[in-house]
């Protein structure tokens, strides 16, 4: 059974990855876990026990000194994020913490769908980011869809190593298909040629965490809600 533990320690194994590929880094103040991710000038907060101040105002310094445009924090539902509003944060999106056993989304047909360590469109951080399927190509993988030779869709997978507590669970992240290609049955076929990356590697469960506009298409394909977390964010420029 998937966990929403198991969830967060996977997010938190996707954040590294991307951030040790884009030359980001992991430090921990007083507690508090955080991850640098250059690419977006994003600083994170990854799933506190409890939030404390004495964590957050240093880390705060450190993303000013590092050009952090925004920090955001991930909570688990049990979470108060009540003294991050005190220190300006706000309430953002909430992760659905979705997951199937990687058969079923893998099973329907991925024709049309190709793997791509290399995207000549993509620039900025799309572009920085693609390099996490390069640096370690056999535990992330990136998939595109194409219509007419534009890129309109794409995701990635990724099945950690060596993670203690994610022995076969891998992910589905960052999973997006542009509105006006929507409902043609793109996500469908991206989410299973991910998926059978990512079984093919050694993963038995899969797990993502979904918007609610996301949720009817991971729904339709196997996955089940297994809980709801939290992010709060603050923008520093």
């Amino acid at each position: 059974m998937v966990t929403i533990a198991a969830c967060q320690r996977l997010q938190r194994s996707w954040f590294a990855a991307v951030s040790s590929a884009t030359g980001g880094r992991t430090f921990t103040t007083h507690g508090s876990d955080w991850v640098w991710l250059p690419a977006r000038r994003e600083l994170i907060l990854l799933f506190p026990q409890e939030i404390s101040p004495a964590g957050i105002r240093p880390a705060l310094a450190e993303g000013v000194r590092l050009g952090a445009q925004s920090v955001g924090a991930w909570l688990g539902g049990g979470v108060k994020g009540s003294q991050l509003t005190g220190l300006g944060f706000s309430p953002g999106w909430q992760p659905w913490w979705m997951a199937a056993p990687v058969e079923e989304p893998s099973a329907y047909d991925a024709a049309g769908i190709s793997l791509s360590t290399e995207v000549p469109e993509y620039g900025g951080p799309l572009a920085q980011e693609l390099r996490v399927v390069r640096s370690q190509p056999r535990q992330a993988w990136h998939a595109e869809a194409r219509l007419d030779g534009s890129v309109v869709g794409a995701g990635y997978s990724f099945y950690p190593s060596g993670v203690s507590g994610l022995k076969g669970l891998g992910g589905i992240f960052n999973m997006e298909v542009l509105p006006e290609y929507q409902r043609r049955g793109l996500g469908t076929a991206l989410l299973s040629r991910l998926s059978a990356a990512a079984a093919a590697s050694g993963a038995e469960h899969l797990a993502l965490n979904a918007t609610p506009q996301g949720y009817e298409l991971y729904a339709k394909r196997g996955f089940e809600l297994i809980g709801r977390g939290q992010t709060y964010w603050l923008r520093l420029t």
